[in-house]
């Protein structure tokens, strides 16, 4: 009877143990702590900070959450990262460096500030050396810190700092990305400057080009730091959904076209399914006047729900795996309702079809499964019809959509010094 009793005991605890962990996957202190605040102040408003170790040379570290706002013109509170050099800044103060991470996930512990030493060069979970279950460091941050640079690294809203994370809402993600910018050159302890520079991979890829495409936001005034000078954007790879969709108003019959080439797309792995429909779980934060009961079956919804509530990119992709295989698919709808609004909601949330304010430099692998070079391809010739300056270059070798990163260090690393620095840069666009 006693080891009935007892077995029941742990069966109980156990029980009880896991519906904590998934229902609320468990926050360090510094993230639970923002999670109980609410985002008032101005954008880029330092509301919470704690300085950490960090193994980059010469340099000192912060965690911190500021105000941020969305797509919907709502308050948001983000976490990130801050690490500058060390000592006394330079009279003139030191250039800022706002990076927006790639795909990570969707739950509230998937921002890349809260692994162990965060403060490091990028570490990618699929590439040898990868030592964690997900993405995070800064890429060349040891070469910018050497250079004198501040670096801040969003971890975008909802993944740390409540509220549920737009991901791939290029719009919000780039708020978070400039708003990031905003609190570094607040903090008196980074002796940061005005002048920034953007970059971004995959998802903060097309973060980086939606914000580029921002003027009025980066312009406005009454922020925490008004008045940042950037004075270029990297984007490594960007993903630019809205770039697929077709031009002018859609009826029913644009928009059903819309969602069927991009799932013929993205959905060909459960890989590439996870990361669609995990936009769709995004989309529809940003915007709730959308239904996920319009794309998804019911079974779908709860699926969806219970994976990017609790999981991070690559444990929801197994999951998928694991419990549906190849008929992944079936959790969608076949013929999905309300499209309409769904193309409306992820046009409006995507990059703006407006000149960028300054110089963009997009660098690809021709070997991206994750990002059809044809996006940012069509992104160019856009971006340079409205007369922008927007060059794009192939990569080296057969690169990948994870080799990237790596592989073009040495192209933006130069390309960014010479922007700080000034240089006149010839327009890039393809010439007819």
């Amino acid at each position: 009877m006693k080891k009935i009793l007892s077995t029941l005991a742990i069966s109980a605890l156990l029980s009880f143990y896991f519906s904590m962990v998934y229902a609320d996957p468990p926050m360090q202190p510094f993230y639970a702590a923002v999670m109980k605040m609410t985002p008032e102040g101005k954008l880029g408003q330092v509301i919470k900070q704690e300085q950490i170790s960090t193994s980059i040379k010469n340099a000192q570290a912060w965690k911190i959450a500021y105000i941020s706002s969305d797509i919907s013109g709502r308050k948001t509170i983000s976490t990130g990262l801050v690490v500058a050099p060390s000592g006394p800044a330079p009279s003139g103060g030191r250039p800022v460096m706002t990076w927006a991470h790639g795909t990570t996930g969707s739950a509230q512990n998937c921002g890349p500030s809260q692994v162990i030493d965060p403060a490091a060069p990028l570490n990618e979970y699929f590439l040898v050396g990868g030592n964690s279950w997900t993405d995070y460091g800064i890429p060349a941050v040891e070469e910018f810190i050497k250079e004198g640079y501040v670096l801040v690294a969003t971890d975008y809203q909802g993944l740390g700092s409540g509220g549920r994370h737009q991901y791939s809402v290029a719009a919000t993600n780039g708020m978070d990305t400039m708003n990031a910018a905003r609190a570094a050159a607040s903090m008196k302890e980074t002796g940061a400057n005005k002048k920034t520079v953007v970059y971004g991979w995959s998802q903060g890829g097309g973060a980086t080009i939606a914000l580029a495409a921002m003027p009025e936001y980066i312009k406005q005034t009454g922020t925490v730091s008004d008045n940042l000078d950037i004075v270029g954007f990297v984007a490594l790879a960007p993903q630019d959904i809205s770039i697929l969709a077709p031009a002018g108003k859609h009826d029913q019959a644009t928009a059903d076209k819309y969602f069927q080439d991009s799932q013929k797309m993205f959905l060909d792995n459960v890989f590439n399914f996870t990361h669609a429909t995990m936009f769709y779980w995004g989309t529809q934060a940003a915007f709730p006047n959308l239904k996920l009961s319009d794309i998804f079956t019911d079974e779908g919804v709860k699926v969806a729900n219970d994976i990017y509530l609790n999981k991070c990119m690559h444990t929801a992709s197994d999951t998928f795996n694991f419990n549906y295989g190849s008929s992944y698919a079936t959790l969608l709808k076949q013929k999905p309702v309300n499209t309409v609004a769904w193309a409306e909601a992820m046009l409006k949330g995507g990059v703006p079809v407006v000149k960028p304010i300054a110089p963009v430099q997009i660098y690809f692998g021709t070997k991206d499964t994750a990002v059809p070079p044809m996006m940012h391809k069509l992104y160019q010739e856009q971006a340079c019809k409205l007369g922008g300056n927007v060059g794009r270059m192939q990569l080296p070798g057969e690169q990948s959509h994870f080799t990237t990163p790596g592989s073009s260090k040495p192209f933006y690393v130069s390309w960014v010094k010479d922007r700080i620095a000034g240089k006149p840069l010839p327009n890039a666009c393809p010439q007819n």
